[in-house]
């Protein structure tokens, strides 16, 4: 996709969202008055973002400012960062059919923020500012309980459903289009040299599953609640069980 064919897709989503919150505020006047400050009150998809950060991240005024002011900034730097969120915003109403809208994930779904938040602390990590960008960590995993290393490398269009208890370690690697839900561990092995997880595109992670080491997840593989992975699942697979078991393999995974 061109930059111009980007910036209009942002355009549209960020009206999407607007018109939406607009016409909350006109059927609940009472609610509204909180949508017109979090959505209504702003002039772009990446301003409402850095001000969500601030607020979910930051315990008081002036830790709000902080965290906002370092989303600001990194918004404002890396403009596929905001590109990057709104394709997970629209992930997660594609994934999941209890949503009907944009402006209930944006605003109440801590998995949501916890990933923006971490795409601001990724951007800090890798210009040199890595202290800010562990405060950004410590924070999501204090507040949202969701743990996200700088140094990991994320997709867009991903969706941490539930978002608690997740852990993501540096240097994992998580393709596009990835589902994670709670409770899930991404991370290193016992295993010298040490290295993370590669997480293929498509992937989906059940509650519990715990993924460890230098192994590949293939594309669309799905990994089962409570499942134990410490080896090489091949694209479209199913592991289930302690230690994973294939299942439902396509036949050259199967054959193989």
């Amino acid at each position: 996709m061109t930059a111009a064919a980007s910036a209009t897709t942002d355009d549209r989503l960020w009206q999407a969202i607007r018109d939406e919150a607009q016409r909350a505020v006109a059927s609940d006047p009472v609610f509204g008055a909180s949508l017109a400050k979090a959505v209504l009150a702003h002039d772009d998809l990446a301003a409402t973002l850095a001000a969500l950060i601030g607020r979910r991240l930051g315990g008081n005024a002036a830790e709000q400012a902080r965290f906002t002011a370092f989303s600001r900034d990194a918004f404002r730097h890396a403009p596929e960062l905001v590109a990057a969120s709104g394709r997970d915003l629209q992930a997660i109403v594609r994934s999941d059919p209890a949503i009907a809208g944009l402006l209930a994930p944006l605003l109440h779904f801590k998995g949501y923020v916890a990933l923006q938040a971490w795409r601001v602390s990724n951007w800090l990590w890798h210009h040199d500012h890595r202290d800010a960008a562990l405060l950004f960590q410590n924070e999501a995993s204090n507040v949202l309980q969701v743990s996200i290393h700088p140094a990991a490398d994320i997709g867009s269009s991903v969706y941490l459903d539930h978002a608690t208890g997740i852990v993501i370690g540096a240097h994992a690697v998580i393709g596009e289009e990835v589902t994670i839900l709670q409770n899930v561990s991404i991370g290193r092995g016992s295993e010298l040299p040490t290295r993370s997880p590669r997480i293929g595109r498509g992937v989906f992670i059940g509650a519990g599953a715990t993924i460890l080491g230098d192994i590949r997840i293939g594309d669309f593989a799905r990994i089962g609640a409570d499942t134990v992975v410490t080896s090489d699942v091949p694209g479209g697979c199913t592991a289930v069980g302690n230690p994973a078991r294939l299942t439902n393999c396509p036949e050259p995974a199967s054959a193989a």
